[in-house]
C-alpha cells in the first residue's frame, strides 16, 4: 500500500501541465488527421474501391447510359486499392464539398489496374498514361467522347493535395 502510494505521488509529480498538454494533443493529433492543407481527413476504412473482377468496358458502357439519361459526365478512374493517393482521392471526391458535385454531375467508373498490369488496354484507349502515377483520371461525355485525360500524373500525389483541388477539377469538368 505505501509503495502504492510513492509510485502515485511520483506520477503525479511528473504529470506537469507540459507533459500532460503533450500527452493530450498527442492523443488529438492521432484521433483527428489533419491533411497538409489543414483539413480533417476522415480516416480511411479499407473499401473495395477498385473491384479487381469488374468488367471495365460493361461498367464504362452502363455508366455513358446512365449519363446520357441523368445528363452527366463520366469520370474513369484508374488505380488499385494498394493505392495510398487513390484512397485519398476516394476521400476527397465523398467529402461533404465534393459528393454533391458527383453526385450532380458524374458518374464514376473506378478501374482496377492491378500493379501496373490490369486493363491497361482501356487506359490506352482513353489516353491515360498510368504508368506516370495513380489515380489517373479521364473524363468523357455522355456520348463517350474524351474531353480530358490525366496525362503527367497530376492526382498522382493526392495525399500533399487538398480536397480543394478535387472541387476545383470537378467544377471545371461538370456537365
Amino acid at each position: 500500500m505505501v509503495l502504492k502510494s510513492v509510485f502515485r505521488a511520483a506520477v503525479v509529480r511528473l504529470l506537469t501541465p507540459a507533459v500532460a498538454f503533450a500527452l493530450v494533443a498527442g492523443a488529438l493529433a492521432v484521433s483527428s488527421p489533419v491533411s497538409a492543407a489543414g483539413q480533417s481527413m476522415q480516416p480511411f476504412i479499407k473499401k473495395n474501391i477498385y473491384p479487381e473482377t469488374a468488367n471495365p468496358t460493361v461498367d464504362i458502357a452502363a455508366a455513358l447510359k446512365k449519363a446520357r439519361v441523368e445528363h452527366k459526365r463520366v469520370i474513369l478512374d484508374f488505380g488499385g486499392d494498394w493505392c495510398g493517393d487513390c484512397q485519398v482521392l476516394y476521400i476527397y471526391l465523398h467529402d461533404k464539398i465534393n459528393a454533391p458535385l458527383v453526385a450532380k454531375h458524374f458518374v464514376i467508373v473506378p478501374i482496377f489496374i492491378g500493379q501496373m498490369d490490369r486493363n491497361l488496354d482501356v487506359a490506352k484507349k482513353y489516353s491515360v498514361p498510368v504508368t506516370k502515377g495513380v489515380p489517373a483520371l479521364a473524363v468523357l461525355d455522355a456520348h463517350g467522347k474524351l474531353l480530358y485525360s490525366q496525362q503527367t500524373g497530376q492526382f498522382g500525389h493526392m495525399s500533399s493535395m487538398s480536397s480543394k483541388s478535387v472541387t476545383e477539377f470537378l467544377n471545371r469538368w461538370k456537365a
